[in-house]
């Protein structure tokens, strides 16, 4: 598969042969399925709590004596039937992450990846050649480029112009390529690489 390279203005500035092997059949989906749920999961806090019977503030003198005072029997001023007291089977902090090894994780990337190379969402440019970081000389590449919608810009590495640039778009993510995910890839409309960050990426599904 080829594709398409473009300069900053738009204009055809080569093509791209994609390395690695683009996936044709239904294979992997189950693996993107794992992955994106693996990394929802992995980004809940799992910090809701409530005070057990034990943990709340209060005496553990008994309210009354157990007889003769015509009514209910009572323990403690914590007991979770009362107002202020403690409850029973509350949330506690927890661990939501989930596994997901190397290979399944591999498979996800190039899955993603390959469903969007087909759906001719992606866009590579040789580079954006920001001098400055202003947001209206970004946001001229991507419509010059042809991008619809949201999108994700994935770049080499730090780009300080570039990411001072896109952080006022809202509809804009920005990711670098030895770190992006399948999420993130699934996630936007249109996804556009600078030339050196796709080739990062390919050698991220070489190994």
């Amino acid at each position: 598969m080829k594709l398409a390279i473009k300069n900053s203005k738009g204009a055809p500035a080569g093509e791209l042969d994609v390395q690695f092997e683009v996936i044709e059949n239904g294979r992997g989906s189950q693996a993107v399925h794992d992955t994106v749920v693996a990394f929802q999961a992995g980004r809940r806090r799992g910090t809701a709590a409530t005070k057990t019977m034990g943990e709340v503030n209060g005496s553990g003198k008994k309210p009354w004596r157990q007889k003769g005072t015509g009514r209910a029997r009572a323990g403690s001023f914590a007991s979770p039937l009362w107002r202020g007291g403690g409850v029973t089977h509350g949330p506690q902090p927890r661990d939501f992450s989930k596994k997901v090894n190397k290979k399944v994780a591999s498979l996800a990337l190039r899955k993603a990846l390959s469903e969007r190379l087909k759906a001719g969402d992606v866009i590579v440019v040789d580079s954006f050649g920001l001098d400055v970081p202003k947001t209206k000389s970004f946001q001229a590449i991507l419509d010059q480029v042809g991008v619809i919608g949201t999108s994700l810009v994935v770049v080499a590495g730090e780009d300080r112009n570039v990411e001072l640039a896109a952080r006022n778009l809202p509809l804009v993510g920005l990711a670098i390529a030895t770190t992006v995910n399948t999420y993130e890839l699934l996630r936007y409309d249109k996804l556009v690489f600078t030339k050196d960050a796709f080739a990062q990426v390919e050698a991220r599904l070489a190994r």
